[in-house]
């Protein structure tokens, strides 16, 4: 049975809100991108040959896939074609699905969950620069825990960008989420503090924590993620549970360069992929698994609260090859 037929029967005649229709819905423009180069070249190419695969190794980086995880495709993609003596190029695009999965889950045939424990008070920290949706995705990830049946809390600590503050309430009015906060310019750390406090006082389930992003001011602000994790740390020992770095899809390779700058300064343990449905590079995803070896955990996969999706490698292929699974 080829890939395609295995992911149709998994994913299709799904519910319209279903987890795998919205990533359909969210990667329509990778989708639409990506696909309709593959199938230009698959209707070019009647043979697989070296061309085939040069052309080919041009459609991936332009799907942002990232050259270093492209030519590992490739040269997956060479020796599977080999060992199953495929000729007809139209074969090789359930090959490619299946690679793709493959390179992104590595050993691990589970997508990662966030480390959520029952019976303690879990802390999660965000990081990422201003503008790549780090306040929204924590307003998100509030009601999808609540939602669950879980007490969260929110912990406004950026207390530098104007509006943060004020813009994290708004998120814990809408979900129905209490905010510790303090004055705009207060210290992050102490924000951190009382909010360690009410929590275990409340004793919540989560603990959400905003941070700043002023990128402009990089040595003080990785100073002051230290900080806040240290304060964290000391109040609760094994803390944070997660560090989530959050990234916007639609700056791809920039996006690669502030995460290399945050994991350098930060134990970050997952990623958030912010606005994947606005981009046509969403091979991203891939670059960012096979390159920094930090899984990708939640996707943003448009504007409606339960639009962040936890990552899963099989329904993110089933949303890059829709079509063609469809057909098969």
């Amino acid at each position: 049975m080829s890939f395609f037929k295995k992911l149709k029967e998994k994913f299709t005649q799904q519910q319209p809100d279903s987890s795998p229709e919205k990533f359909k819905d969210g990667l329509t423009k990778t989708r639409v991108s990506f696909s309709e180069r593959v199938n230009n070249l698959v209707a070019r190419y009647r043979k697989v040959d070296e061309e085939f695969f040069e052309e080919l190794e041009e459609v991936l980086i332009g799907a942002d896939v990232g050259v270093s995880t492209v030519m590992e495709l490739i040269d997956e993609l060479k020796t599977e074609v080999k060992r199953r003596n495929i000729q007809d190029s139209k074969d090789v695009r359930s090959v490619i699905s299946e690679k793709l999965v493959d390179i992104y889950q590595g050993d691990d045939a589970e997508s990662p969950k966030l480390d959520i424990q029952e019976g303690r008070l879990n802390v999660v920290l965000f990081v990422g620069v201003n503008g790549v949706g780090k306040t929204t995705t924590i307003g998100k990830l509030a009601h999808k825990l609540k939602s669950e049946g879980k007490s969260v809390l929110l912990a406004a600590g950026d207390t530098f960008r104007a509006g943060a503050i004020e813009q994290l309430e708004v998120w814990g009015e809408r979900v129905g989420v209490d905010v510790i906060k303090q004055s705009a310019g207060s210290d992050p750390a102490a924000v951190m503090f009382d909010a360690v406090q009410a929590a275990k006082a409340r004793k919540v389930d989560v603990l959400l924590c905003d941070t700043a992003g002023r990128l402009q001011n990089k040595v003080n602000l990785m100073k002051e993620l230290e900080k806040v994790k240290r304060v964290i740390e000391r109040e609760i020992p094994g803390a944070p549970h997660e560090v989530m770095l959050v990234l916007d899809a639609t700056t791809g390779q920039n996006a690669m360069v502030q995460a290399k700058q945050f994991s350098q300064a930060t134990d970050v343990s997952g990623i958030v992929l912010t606005k994947l449905d606005g981009t046509a590079k969403g091979g991203i995803v891939l670059a960012i698994r096979n390159e920094l070896s930090i899984p990708v955990k939640y996707v943003g996969l448009g504007e409606k609260m339960d639009d962040l999706q936890e990552f899963d490698a099989e329904q993110y292929v089933y949303g890059l090859f829709a079509d063609l699974v469809e057909e098969a």
